[in-house]
């Protein structure tokens, strides 16, 4: 895992979603100050869910919502009304309370019976929005979130799964053979190009593999999470359960 990485270690869960949600406007508004724009993708599960509701209430009018176009990392391929949906966690934790233009809300139509399909249209759209700096061939998120399970996997980027061998597409399907389900996912050449990537972790149940993440470099690394390389800033918010394991914590 290399370039810039940071660690910042709160109390609780709740502390690290206000750490992470005051990091996240300060990150739009400069941003928008840059390019008049904020891209962000949004992360599933639980520790996220709490950032989400953050920034819904305490820092809804930090953040210029006109100017903000949210993406997501990855999503089951279910109905977005689906309990199980990224996207429904999302819009009923955020992005129904805040003035964010439907039209800067770029979901992925995971609920397509073609999951493939659904993966190249994804990644054409990234193509299309995503902003360029000048001289850049490629645009680059401003700010990805991450979670990270109990395998080390982040998005739908999961061990021995093809999709951790993809170079070329921003976005791809893949069969996640233990959960016997079909999942779309960023993939790592645009993790990697992100301006920041932000890993959010709570509880004592992730710190052996927060543990072991953090321990590995090199491109023998085993665990997806451990497998970036990204070319901008990398932090990992996590809470005093999850980094327990860590030296000098």
């Amino acid at each position: 895992m290399d370039g810039d990485r940071r660690l910042h270690i709160h109390p609780d869960p709740v502390a690290l979603a206000h750490a992470a949600a005051a990091r996240f406007a300060a990150l739009a508004r400069a941003a928008q100050a840059d390019h008049r724009g904020f891209h962000v993708a949004l992360a599933g599960g639980s520790t996220p869910r709490q950032l989400y509701r953050a920034l819904a209430t305490e820092f809804r009018d930090r953040i210029d919502w006109g100017a903000t176009h949210v993406y997501f990392g990855d999503e089951r391929c279910v109905p977005p009304g689906h309990p199980d949906s990224n996207f429904g966690m999302a819009d009923e934790a955020l992005l129904s309370h805040v003035a964010l233009p439907p039209a800067q809300i770029h979901r992925i139509e995971a609920e397509d019976p073609d999951p493939r399909a659904a993966a190249r249209h994804y990644a054409d759209l990234l193509h299309r929005h995503l902003p360029r700096a000048h001289g850049e061939a490629t645009g680059r998120f401003d700010l990805v979130l991450l979670g990270l399970g109990p395998d080390g996997h982040i998005a739908s980027l999961f061990p021995d799964t093809a999709i951790l061998d993809e170079r070329r597409a921003w976005a791809a399907a893949v069969h996640v053979d233990k959960l016997q389900a079909w999942r779309i996912s960023l993939t790592y050449p645009v993790l990697d190009a992100a301006r920041h990537l932000a890993l959010l972790v709570a509880g004592e149940g992730k710190a052996e593999i927060v543990r072991d993440v953090l321990g590995e470099t090199g491109p023998a690394a085993r665990h997806p999470a451990a497998r970036l390389r990204p070319r901008g800033e990398l932090e990992w918010f996590l809470d005093r359960a999850a980094a327990r394991l860590l030296p000098g914590v």
